[in-house]
């Protein structure tokens, strides 16, 4: 009953952190941390322990996995430089300069002084894509986080086990054992085993799903069972169960596509989406309940107040400043010597630099340390004054360095213009296959082409002003008058269970249906309105695809700036103004009734138009149907 009641005030804690962190837009991890220290001290909360078994085998894993399965395997692949970089190289270096600072203030033996360095050394791959998250970074610049924090606990957890032999206080190892060959090897098979065997398990998962995931449930269960059935089997062979986690995350997540309905990929996308959420913000909370009892501990020190509080500031310092000696050189070194042209602005770098939050694995790893490591306590108190110390500084002050420097995320306006020109390609090979089907009869080709047009002018309809109700656009009005329907359609199905005039399978079929379409109209809603709080699409992002494109002026005087040509002729209205880069002609786009841009091209062939819509710089091929 205890583990039970504890479970759930975790759970409530977390909501309510969350809801309040939200409420007064603070970073919920910073929130939760606070939370968790007040609650340390109060008398009626219990010690909540913080069991190092529970962290790395119970709460890694599937977090783990659920950032890998979101992080894009292309991404990782063309930062793999720079991710390694920071993951192997920072980590290692790190550790060093940590190991040699404590030695020369509590003059440790290296082997105890690299092991606590090892600990405090990776940031966290939950803080990292809290904040991330929260700030609207560059793509880019979140992928590479990701990246370090999903593959750095491999590196320090091996570094860790290496240095904890060489000190001669891992069980069954004696130091003379450790040679620098031995190491190289380790670290080999921790890396290399580690991805054979996440890669296994992905394709055992995948075939899997191709012959049994017939229902949505099945293949969530199988979802919950991977990053478990990674770990456990590469811990055991003495490989690194973060990459085998890590590794299966990347390939699933790149072949659910085609190895998942839709169905499925959605029920997994929601459920681990509510998994994360909780475990990872619980993460935070556990952090601050250790408060307590770990200063408890620490005063039985022999080790005077002076000394341990000097170690404990050092090492966070010294963790603040090493990985801005080691960006910075690495970009220089990228960018002067092996000439990288593909390096992000310095402003990113300086940005990365500072994004070191530590998280829930220093604090599980300093736990590692054996019962027989000299002041151990001590130890412990400098990973937890670490990572609470990086998230306090680190995640308060990163967002106002994005904003000083002018590092901000994608912009939503250019997301939707990437996503209509996507579609664009997708309907168009969609309806390739509509024109070369022969036994669809007419009536259900034009419902099929009808459909696929519709959507497709959704998309576009997202780019343009939006000024209130008189400028809806069509997709706009029927997601309202749709949204209205389906609830009096909910209504009625209601009453009819009330009435008990329909059976309860039926009525949970015909609401499933109603629920989804609701959902989708939802989600476009949500994402329009972020589309309207947006900046305007930047000139620079402009590319030329295509010989139209790159050979036809950017712009043109329009003839009818005030509108398009045919509807003020003829009365109708347009919905979104194109302007014709050859002529100057001024159309209506095809979201519009007559469709006039699309009517011109088809009588002229000027092949390029572009967007005259107030703040939108894109241009589009007719001939070769690709933006820029």
């Amino acid at each position: 009953m205890e583990i039970a009641i504890g479970l759930l005030a975790i759970a409530a804690t977390v909501l309510g952190g969350s809801w309040l962190a939200d409420r007064f837009d603070l970073p919920a991890p910073l929130v939760l941390i606070v939370v968790g220290i007040l609650g340390s001290y109060l008398p009626f909360v219990p010690e909540v322990a913080l069991s190092p078994d529970v962290v790395l085998l119970g709460i890694l894993p599937p977090l783990l996995y659920a950032a890998a399965i979101q992080t894009s395997l292309v991404d990782f692949r063309n930062n793999r430089g720079v991710i390694l970089s920071l993951s192997v190289g920072l980590v290692l270096f790190t550790a060093l300069g940590v190991a040699l600072f404590l030695r020369w203030v509590l003059g440790l033996d290296f082997g105890v002084a690299f092991a606590i360095g090892a600990v405090v050394a990776p940031p966290d791959a939950v803080a990292a894509t809290a904040v991330g998250r929260r700030i609207g970074l560059p793509r880019r610049l979140v992928s590479i986080l990701e990246g370090e924090s999903l593959v750095n606990d491999a590196t320090a957890l091996v570094s860790l086990r290496t240095a904890l032999a060489a000190a001669g206080l891992a069980s069954g190892v004696a130091s003379s054992g450790v040679t620098f060959g031995g190491v190289v090897l380790d670290f080999a098979w921790a890396s290399v085993g580690g991805a054979a065997i996440g890669f296994v398990v992905a394709l055992i998962v995948s075939v899997l799903r191709r012959h049994f995931s017939t229902e949505p449930a099945f293949d969530t269960v199988l979802s919950f069972m991977v990053p478990f059935a990674a770990y456990v089997p590469a811990e055991e062979l003495h490989a690194s169960g973060v990459i085998a986690v890590v590794t299966a995350g990347l390939v699933l997540g790149h072949k659910s596509p085609r190895t998942q309905t839709g169905a499925s990929r959605l029920s997994e996308r929601i459920n681990w989406t509510s998994i994360q959420f909780l475990l990872e913000n619980a993460v935070f909370l556990l952090i601050g309940l250790q408060v307590f009892y770990v200063l408890a501990e620490v005063r039985s020190s022999s080790l005077p107040a002076g000394r341990i509080t000097l170690a404990a500031v050092g090492t966070l310092v010294a963790v603040l400043v090493l990985r801005p000696l080691w960006v910075v050189p690495f970009r220089f070194l990228s960018t002067s010597v092996l000439r990288n042209e593909a390096q992000a602005p310095w402003t990113h770098t300086v940005v990365l630099s500072w994004a070191g939050m530590r998280g829930v694995v220093t604090l599980a790893a300093a736990l590692l340390l054996p019962g027989n490591t000299p002041h151990r306590d001590v130890l412990v108190l400098i990973a937890v004054v670490v990572t609470i110390g990086t998230l306090l500084i680190q995640g308060t002050t990163l967002p106002t360095l994005a904003r000083r420097l002018d590092v901000r995320g994608p912009d939503p306006r250019e997301d939707a213009l990437q996503a209509a020109t996507v579609l664009q390609a997708a309907t168009r090979s969609g309806l390739d296959v509509l024109n070369r089907l022969d036994d669809v009869d007419e009536a259900t080709r034009e419902i099929l082409r009808s459909r696929s047009e519709d959507r497709l002018n959704q998309m576009w309809e997202r780019l343009g002003p939006r000024s209130g109700d008189a400028d809806e656009t069509p997709s706009a009005r029927y997601r309202r008058a749709r949204m209205q329907m389906l609830q009096a359609e909910r209504d009625e199905v209601l009453r009819l269970r009330d009435e008990g005039r329909a059976d309860h399978v039926v009525l949970r079929t015909v609401l499933g249906s109603l629920d989804l379409e609701e959902t989708m109209l939802d989600r476009i809603d949500d994402q329009e309105s972020r589309l309207a709080e947006s900046e305007m699409l930047p000139v620079d992002t402009i590319e030329a695809p295509c010989e139209h494109l790159q050979i036809t002026d950017s712009c043109v005087e329009p003839r009818t700036p005030e509108g398009c040509e045919e509807c003020l002729r003829d009365g109708t209205t347009w919905v979104h103004l194109r302007l014709c880069l050859q002529c100057g002609h001024v159309g209506c786009c095809d979201s519009s009734e007559m469709k006039h841009a699309t009517a011109h091209f088809h009588e002229t062939q000027h092949p390029v138009m572009r967007s005259i819509e107030p703040g939108e710089a894109w241009r589009w091929c007719f001939v070769d149907e690709v933006v820029g």
